[in-house]
């Protein structure tokens, strides 16, 4: 839950103040001014997760510099034993065992992690290849 979740309201806030200033030209600079005062604390956000992600990178703990990457594991685990190891198993299964019931699977949210690791894997990818990640 971060700062810029409230946005909406505030610009709407912000929006009826500038609308209650009369003279267009000191509007359009007060305008101006909160919309670089929006910038700048987005920047500044983002320079902060940047920090605090390189941090955690840096650190020699498993449980800080690990959790991306068994986050990624856990996904490619999950998505071999969805569809390699439960079809699998299934027609195992039911050739050998008929009698007993169908193994569980697991819902879609699977596919949404899947599309979102692998987005911001793609990200990075054009990053190198753009020669931004030096």
């Amino acid at each position: 839950m971060g700062i810029f979740q409230f946005l909406p309201i505030v610009g709407a806030a912000a929006q009826k103040l500038l609308d209650l200033i009369p003279d267009p030209n000191a509007r359009a600079k007060a305008a101006e001014e909160y919309q670089k005062v929006v910038l700048e604390m987005a920047a500044k956000a983002e320079a902060d997760q940047r920090e605090i992600n390189r941090v955690e990178a840096a650190s020699a703990s498993l449980f800080v510099a690990g959790w991306r990457p068994a986050i990624g594991w856990v996904c490619a685990c999950a998505l071999g034993f969805q569809y390699l190891l439960r079809p699998l198993l299934a027609w195992a299964g039911g050739v050998w065992w008929p009698h007993l019931p169908g193994l569980p699977g697991i819902d879609d949210a699977l596919w949404q992690l899947m599309f979102g690791m692998l987005g911001l894997g793609g990200l990075r990818s054009f990053e190198k290849t753009r020669g931004v990640s030096k």
